[in-house]
C-alpha cells in the first residue's frame, strides 16, 4: 500500500512538472512574439517620434504687428513658418509679392488690417505649405481669378470685413483642401455656389443679401450639402423689404423662382452625374459647345443677310429718288413737236397785238423800238416764226425759208 501511494505521489509530481514545462514554453513563445513585433515596428515608432520632434523644432514664429511697415520686410528668417504682419500699411504690391515668395515654408500668414486693395494673380504662388491665410479688415474690392493659385494645402481662408462686391466661384478652384471660408462683413449681395468639395464651414453674415430668385441656388446648396452656415440666425436678407426678417437659408421663394432656377431634384441629379468619368463629361461639354457655336453662326448669317438687303433697298430708293426728276425732264423734252404754219402766224400776231409792243408806244425812234422788242424775247435766235427747240431740225427750217 505504502509503495502504491509513493508511486502515485511520484506520478503526480511528474505530471505537475510536465505542466510547468508546458507553461514555461508558452510564456517563452509569447515573449518571442512580442519581441519580434517590437523589432518590426520599432523603426516606425522612431520615425514618428523624429517627425514630431522635427516639426516642433522647425516651427518658427515671427511677429511684426503694429510696426508701421509699408512693405513686407525682406530680412526675416527664411525658415519662418508663422508670420504675423497685422496692423501695418502693407498693400501687397508686386514688391511685397516677390518678397513673400521667398518664405516658402510658411504655414500661417496674417495680414489683418493693412492697406490691401487688390489681390493680384499668383500673390501666394510659391506658398504651397500655407494652411491659414487671414486678410481681414482691409479694403479688398478686387480678387483676380488666379489670386489663390498654388495654395493646394490651404485649409482656412479669412476675407472678412473688406469691400468685396462679388466673387467669381472659379477663384476657389485651386483650394482643394479648404475647410473654412469666412466672408462676413463685405458688400456681397449675390454669391454663386463655390466649387469646394471639402468645405465644412462658411460665414456669410453682415452682407447686403438680395433674397430674390437669384439666391435660390445658394440656398439649395446650403440646405443639401454638408456645409455649416456659421451664425445662421444673423445672416439676414437685406432686400426686398418684406423678406428682411428671414435668414438666407430659410427665406421662402415663390413658385416662379423654381421655374427659373434648378430645383432640388436637379441639384441631386447634378451631384449624381458628377461621379461620371471626366472623359464623358468633357465629351458632352464639347458637344454642347459645338452646338452653341453652330447656332450663333446661323444667327450671325441671318443678321448679315438682313443688313445687306436693307442697305441695298435703301440705296435703290435713293437712286430712284434722285433719277426720277431727270427722267421726267427728258420725257417732257421728247414731247416737243414742230410748229405748223398757221401756229407760227398766230404766234407772230400775238406778239404784234401786245399792248407793250413798239407800234403802240408814241414818240419813239426805230432804234429804241428794236431794243425794247428784242429784250423780252432774247431767247429767239432768228425772227423766223419758230420757237427755239433743240430737237427742231434747223437745216430743214432754212430750206423752207
Amino acid at each position: 500500500m505504502t509503495y502504491f501511494f509513493f508511486f502515485n505521489g511520484v506520478e503526480e509530481r511528474a505530471d505537475s512538472s510536465h505542466t510547468s514545462l508546458r507553461e514555461k514554453k508558452k510564456v517563452k513563445v509569447c515573449d518571442m512574439k512580442t519581441t519580434s513585433i517590437t523589432i518590426l515596428f520599432w523603426p516606425l515608432f522612431i520615425l514618428l517620434l523624429s517627425d514630431k520632434s522635427q516639426t516642433s523644432k522647425t516651427e518658427v514664429k515671427c511677429n511684426f504687428t503694429a510696426k508701421n511697415y509699408a512693405l513686407i520686410p525682406a530680412n526675416i528668417n527664411k525658415d519662418v513658418t508663422i508670420l504675423d504682419l497685422s496692423y501695418n500699411k502693407i498693400t501687397l504690391n508686386v514688391t511685397d509679392t516677390t518678397v513673400l515668395q521667398t518664405y516658402f515654408l510658411l504655414t500661417e500668414l496674417y495680414l489683418i488690417e493693412n492697406n490691401v486693395i487688390i489681390l493680384h494673380n499668383n500673390s501666394f504662388g510659391k506658398l504651397s505649405n500655407l494652411e491659414i491665410l487671414n486678410i481681414c479688415r482691409n479694403s479688398i474690392h478686387i480678387i483676380q481669378q488666379g489670386a489663390f493659385m498654388g495654395l493646394n494645402k490651404l485649409k482656412q481662408l479669412y476675407l472678412c470685413q473688406n469691400k468685396i462686391l462679388q466673387l467669381n466661384p472659379d477663384i476657389f478652384v485651386p483650394l482643394k483642401n479648404l475647410i473654412l471660408l469666412s466672408l462676413q462683413g463685405n458688400l456681397i449681395s449675390y454669391f454663386d455656389v463655390p466649387l469646394l468639395s471639402h468645405l465644412e464651414f462658411i460665414t456669410l453674415y453682415e452682407n447686403p443679401w438680395n433674397c430674390s430668385c437669384s439666391l435660390l441656388s445658394l440656398q439649395n446648396w446650403l440646405n443639401t450639402s454638408n456645409v455649416t452656415l456659421e451664425n445662421e440666425n444673423i445672416t439676414m436678407c437685406n432686400y426686398p423689404d418684406i423678406l428682411k426678417h428671414y435668414n438666407i437659408k430659410t427665406v421662402p421663394y415663390k413658385a416662379e423662382c423654381y421655374s427659373k432656377f434648378p430645383s432640388l431634384i436637379t441639384i441631386d441629379l447634378y451631384n449624381h452625374f458628377q461621379s461620371i468619368s471626366n472623359s464623358t463629361l468633357h465629351s458632352s461639354f464639347n458637344n454642347i459647345t459645338r452646338n452653341s457655336e453652330h447656332e450663333s453662326l446661323g444667327k450671325s448669317w441671318a443678321l448679315l443677310v438682313g443688313v445687306v438687303v436693307t442697305v441695298l433697298m435703301t440705296s435703290l430708293l435713293i437712286f430712284i429718288a434722285i433719277k426720277c426728276p431727270v427722267w421726267y425732264n427728258i420725257l417732257l423734252s421728247y414731247n416737243h413737236h414742230r410748229l405748223e404754219e398757221h401756229e407760227a402766224e398766230t404766234y407772230e400776231n400775238g406778239f404784234t397785238g401786245n399792248p407793250s409792243s413798239p407800234s403802240q408806244i408814241p414818240d419813239t425812234n426805230p432804234e429804241e423800238t428794236t431794243v425794247i422788242f428784242e429784250q423780252p424775247h432774247s431767247f429767239v435766235i432768228d425772227d423766223d416764226g419758230f420757237i427755239e427747240d433743240k430737237y427742231i431740225d434747223t437745216q430743214e427750217l432754212h430750206e423752207e425759208n
